[in-house]
């Protein structure tokens, strides 16, 4: 992983330096209590307790930090993070309160992805310490799974094709104790033809595979985490343009949000049968490609016609979902790089959450408010699935008109999730074009922790 495992630790007196968090409503009462140097010092460098502010005050032989926060009587996720970015290395505490949320954006601000150049001039770790020692733990796994997404996307597709996907999947297995299988290359063309079909243009040693995880007590219940995994999307035969290709290295990144929830769920044992699926195909191009206007079979024995091959993220999707529906779990949740209009629609920040029913939108909602990851819920609307429909085939990967792309992109996966099931999908985007403080550019988790903690609240 590229984000320390020690970047919290219990206060047990240790020498650091201390924090003081004001805002701009403050600031004022805050620096009557300095000295006139402390006070100078602070407008030098501009510090006046606007949020994400940082400044340094001499002290004596030594010297305090001061950090502008929205309110420092309630912290977010983020109030510290641009403190650990860019405070000298060293060991902190806060002079008034404990940290809590904030510990996650403390250790998320600190990410590195270096896994091709190391930079020599880096600062070493800055360490806070807190007295809420029960939390440390459970954040800073979830630090670690965010910090998974983050490698496995912002890793090129040479190096994380399906088969390096494959591993990271079986790595996590095999370090909680699940049960690891996979179906791999031509196997796939009677039981996953939707996956096949998609992947087998691929050179062999990025075949298509179905990677499947199965973990926990057969008395508690079942629940499907299912990833679209596309290693990298050329578009097919419909191909996309260069500026289009140039960021399709992260269009696994479906797949990486599923494994590191998974990984949290069994990490934090939670009281299920937990069933993981990825799907990990390269969408390339040869001579054996799939094509426009083919008609693919499934595994759920609906005839798919293809009106586009890049659209095939929801083809893969929908052979998974299908397996996961025959174990008939009570919840079924997806994560899927699915759409522009996603995007178009909510932008980079937001996942787009598509639930069969309001309750479960709401809990992923509220869940999203609580830990500073938050959802956007679009509509699963019944009159925009008429638009798949083919006149030669069940049913057609994509429409014809412009509108409401990633609703119409959930209706052809609600097609292929078991009738009754709970479902919840999230069309996220997986990066970051701007970096935001604890937030680096790059490979991004959306929708992660929204999703954990309405599973740790329901089965913890």
């Amino acid at each position: 992983m590229s984000v320390k495992t020690d970047l919290i630790q219990p206060d047990r007196g240790q020498d650091a330096v201390a924090i003081h968090l004001v805002n701009k409503d403050g600031f004022d009462s805050f620096a009557k209590e300095l000295s006139g140097p402390q006070r100078a010092a602070l407008a030098a460098q501009k510090f006046t307790g606007g949020g994400n502010q940082v400044g340094i005050v001499p002290d004596g032989e030594g010297w305090f930090a001061v950090g502008g926060v929205a309110n420092p009587d309630q912290l977010s996720s983020w109030c510290l993070a641009q403190l650990a970015e860019r405070l000298p290395a060293g060991t902190y505490r806060l002079a008034k309160g404990e940290p809590g949320a904030a510990m996650f954006g403390w250790q998320s601000g600190q990410y590195v992805f270096d896994r091709y150049m190391k930079d020599e001039d880096a600062e070493g770790p800055r360490v806070l310490l807190t007295g809420e020692v029960g939390k440390i733990d459970s954040i800073a796994a979830e630090v670690q799974a965010t910090a998974l997404v983050q490698d496995m996307v912002n890793t090129p597709a040479e190096d994380m094709g399906p088969e390096a996907i494959e591993a990271e999947a079986k790595a996590i297995a095999d370090a909680h104790g699940a049960r690891f299988n996979v179906v791999r290359g031509d196997a796939l063309a009677t039981g996953f033809p939707m996956v096949h079909a998609v992947g087998r243009a691929a050179a062999r040693e990025h075949a298509p595979r179905l990677i499947e995880l199965n973990w926990g007590d057969d008395a508690h219940p079942r629940i499907a985490i299912v990833g679209k995994g596309v290693a990298f999307d050329s578009g097919g035969l419909d191909i996309k343009s260069a500026a289009g290709m140039l960021l399709m290295k992260k269009d696994m990144g479906g797949a990486a949000h599923a494994l590191a929830l998974a990984k949290l769920v069994m990490q934090a044992g939670l009281k299920v049968r937990l069933h993981c699926l990825v799907p990990a195909v390269e969408n390339a191009i040869a001579g054996n490609s799939f094509r426009p206007g083919d008609v693919l079979s499934s595994r759920k024995g609906l005839t798919v016609e293809i009106g586009n091959t890049d659209a095939e993220g929801r083809l893969i999707l929908g052979d998974a979902l299908t397996y996961a529906s025959e174990s008939d779990p009570e919840l079924v949740i997806d994560f899927a790089t699915l759409t522009g209009a996603a995007r178009v629609a909510v932008g980079p920040d937001l996942p787009a959450l598509f639930t069969r029913r309001d309750e479960t939108a709401d809990e992923l909602l509220a869940a999203g408010r609580a830990h500073d990851d938050a959802p956007w819920r679009l509509p699963l609307h019944d009159a925009y699935a008429e638009w798949l429909k083919s006149d030669i085939a069940d049913t057609n990967n994509t429409h014809k008109n412009g509108f409401a792309g990633a609703s119409v992109a959930a209706s052809f996966l609600d097609k292929f999730v078991g009738e009754g099931i709970e479902w919840a999908h999230f069309d996220t985007f997986a990066w970051r074009p701007v970096a935001k403080p604890g937030r680096p550019k790059g490979g991004a988790a959306l929708g992660l922790r929204a999703a954990f903690h309405v599973l740790k609240q329901r089965y913890g």
